[in-house]
């Protein structure tokens, strides 16, 4: 009996020590991130809400997103469609035609609202590069930074933006990004999220959006800013009338 007891205790004994001595990489912490926030209904699922008075709605039809941005006015409702990076657009249920150069920023806006309602669903996108910072405090919680460039190709027009997450150590969702862009003479923000929910299964939040007067600065110190009280409140980026439902499409 002695002998099965001494047994059992070694063997629970390296269970914890494996466990303890697991490698941590910025791969392993977007995979537990996107697990614990929704996993595989993000690609199960059809999500909208509300940003701004505009809809939003990602769909998933044979294994590929498509998202849409719905604007209704006195006057005429506007469906745009981005699919497989395809623009369209619909007034009043008729398609117009679109010069390119509009059909790209408007693609741009809609990729940019519904990647980060979703995140951190899309961190694992084939153009996405990511590197483990290493283990940081923040408002006195531990995180886990991670580093996020995106290769040029499949990468978009602003492939050469640079992002920052800050994932909890211990339930590794993203509660803080950073990301600095080129585009309108650049910037950097800083983002803060509040206002957790879960939805059938996926987690959605608001943000504190911040700026930064000093261009100078890193964005990858830029959270030192922000415990030191140094950014500046911009705006509030709040979601509205979330619905999450099975797709049927699958």
């Amino acid at each position: 009996m002695n002998r099965f007891f001494i047994f059992l205790s070694i063997i629970i004994v390296s269970a914890c020590k494996s466990k303890t001595n697991e490698v941590i990489t910025a791969q392993s912490v977007v995979d537990k991130s996107i697990e614990v926030s929704g996993g595989a209904l993000y690609k199960t699922t059809t999500r909208s809400f509300v940003f701004r008075d505009i809809e939003y709605i990602s769909e998933n039809k044979d294994g590929k997103q498509i998202l849409k941005r719905i604007i209704d006015n006195d006057t005429s409702i506007i469906v745009d469609i981005l699919n497989n990076q395809k623009f369209e657009r619909y007034i009043n249920d008729k398609i117009v035609q679109v010069a390119d150069s509009m059909a790209v920023k408007y693609s741009n806006s809609i990729n940019s609202v519904h990647y980060f309602a979703n995140l951190p669903f899309g961190l694992n996108d084939p153009a996405v590069k990511k590197e483990l910072l290493g283990e940081v405090q923040l408002n006195g919680k531990n995180y886990h930074k991670v580093k996020v460039t995106f290769e040029q190709k499949d990468g978009g027009v602003d492939y050469d933006d640079t992002y920052v997450y800050w994932f909890n150590s211990t339930t590794f969702k993203p509660e803080y990004l950073a990301y600095e862009y080129h585009t309108d003479e650049g910037g950097m923000r800083f983002r803060e999220a509040f206002n957790e929910r879960n939805v059938n299964g996926i987690r959605f939040v608001d943000y504190n959006n911040y700026k930064t007067k000093d261009m100078n600065v890193s964005i990858l110190k830029i959270d030192s800013l922000f415990e030191s009280g140094s950014l500046e409140l911009l705006s509030k980026i709040e979601l509205k009338n979330i619905e999450v439902n099975l797709d049927s499409y699958n």
